[in-house]
């Protein structure tokens, strides 16, 4: 399992509508073959940052089932016009305790 981790940032004023386009296009993700689970978070001392935390089977799962089907335009197209500047969107596994 891989955890996507995208640190995004809304423009000033545009929180209510791009959480409206997350949850609008949230079954995009949710329901891709690969993705274990969608979060989206919201900062508190940064209330225009927010961060999307999913779970995948892998990163080809993101990548191959995800990024480069039809489901990663559409889901540009709802998120993306709230953007102040590209997401910084990385992968990252557990350490072992």
């Amino acid at each position: 399992m891989v955890l996507e981790i995208a640190l995004i940032d809304v423009q000033p004023g545009q929180e209510a509508a791009f959480a409206q386009a997350y949850a609008t296009g949230h079954e995009l993700l949710a329901t891709t073959a690969g993705c274990r689970s969608v979060r989206m978070t919201r900062g508190v001392e940064t209330p225009t940052r927010f961060v999307l935390l999913v779970e995948w089977d892998s990163v080809a799962a993101h990548e191959e089932n995800f990024r480069d089907s039809d489901r990663f335009p559409r889901w540009r197209e709802l998120i993306g016009p709230y953007f102040a500047a590209a997401p910084l969107v990385e992968h990252f596994v557990d350490v072992p305790a």
